[in-house]
């Protein structure tokens, strides 16, 4: 007999661009993340500290990034998530053509501050936004990824400053 239940639902907390700064209501926006991802220009170890009481974190490190603290962090990741395949950097621009051959699901990118979700050749592409230092008149957010099996999907939550 074939088991037809949904497949689990995995919440995944993303956030980029805090560049050291930790806005409680960042945390709140996060709480109940079973994984967060941080997409870059960190700012400090506290930063990742403050993220790890909520859940596991997986960070790469952004063009801000400097120092022993951040010497260890890759600058690409790979994370695997139910059968769904998340790839990060921080800038996507970095990425190069064929992320769909390449057989990812999604790509969670920072570095440019402007939250965005675009789908391009079955590959959904993720900026949460900056959940740091306001920058310009850019919307402070960050970004939930909903995984179920092989799907996901996506929606920017906006943070008050």
């Amino acid at each position: 007999m074939t088991d037809r239940r949904a497949p689990r639902e995995h919440r995944i907390g993303v956030i980029s661009d805090t560049h050291g700064l930790v806005r409680p209501a960042a945390l709140a926006a996060l709480a109940g993340s079973e994984l967060i991802l941080h997409a870059g220009d960190i700012g400090g170890p506290e930063v990742l500290a403050a993220l790890a009481a909520i859940a596991p974190v997986t960070a790469v490190r952004g063009n801000n990034d400097r120092g022993r603290w951040a010497d260890g962090l890759p600058e690409r990741a790979t994370v695997r998530v139910a059968e769904a395949t998340l790839f990060m950097l921080h800038d996507v621009k970095e990425l190069g053509p064929g992320a769909g051959a390449a057989g990812f699901s999604a790509v969670v990118a920072g570095h440019s501050h402007r939250p965005a979700i675009r789908e391009q050749d079955g590959v959904l592409f993720l900026n949460p936004g900056s959940a740091g230092p306001r920058r310009f008149k850019l919307p402070l957010s960050v970004a939930r990824l909903i995984v179920r099996g092989a799907s996901v999907t996506a929606e920017i939550v906006p943070i008050e400053g």
